[in-house]
């Protein structure tokens, strides 16, 4: 298990890899620092009810522990997400001002989002960049990545790369 920074991740990111069965990528490299908050735990909730049973893994490493839901604390928490909701999904919303105010890095593949992140000096990455970093530490190789992300695509993903290996 890996030491890595806590990490926040929007409902879109989380799913594709739910959705091409690699949340173990997630757990072997995230484990015990990554987060949803409890918006993007609803946006998820709502996948499974509306059929996509695949995101049930996502609960399930709540439940499991190695996945960590948390809520808004703070009332500056709370002020900041009632300001970023008006331009942005609640997800969005959400994981932002908790990684803004609380310092964690944020997994995003939302345009609009990563804009305000970057604006906002948060620490970003998104689908691609968890997948080449799997691959870089040896979590999986380039053709599982590979496999993963075409998976993904199938899917609904626009990914900007066909291959982890591309830059």
């Amino acid at each position: 298990m890996r030491s890595m920074p806590e990490i926040l991740f929007d409902c879109c990111v989380i799913s594709n890899f739910a959705l091409a069965g690699a949340l173990n990528v997630f757990e072997d490299l995230y484990s015990g620092s990554a987060m949803i908050t409890d918006f993007v735990a609803a946006e998820i909730l709502r996948g499974i009810q509306s059929g996509n049973a695949e995101l049930s893994g996502i609960p399930a490493a709540v439940q499991a522990g190695w996945l960590r839901e948390i809520g808004l604390g703070s009332t500056e928490e709370k002020r900041f997400f009632e300001s970023l909701s008006i331009s942005l999904g609640l997800g969005e919303a959400s994981s932002l001002a908790v990684a803004h105010l609380r310092g964690y890095r944020f997994a995003s593949d939302d345009l609009a989002a990563r804009r305000e992140a970057r604006a906002l000096g948060i620490k970003l990455t998104g689908t691609i960049g968890i997948l080449r970093k799997a691959f870089e530490l040896g979590v999986c190789d380039r053709r599982s990545a590979d496999r993963y992300l075409k998976r993904m695509v199938e899917r609904g993903f626009y990914s900007p790369v066909r291959s982890v290996s591309e830059r």
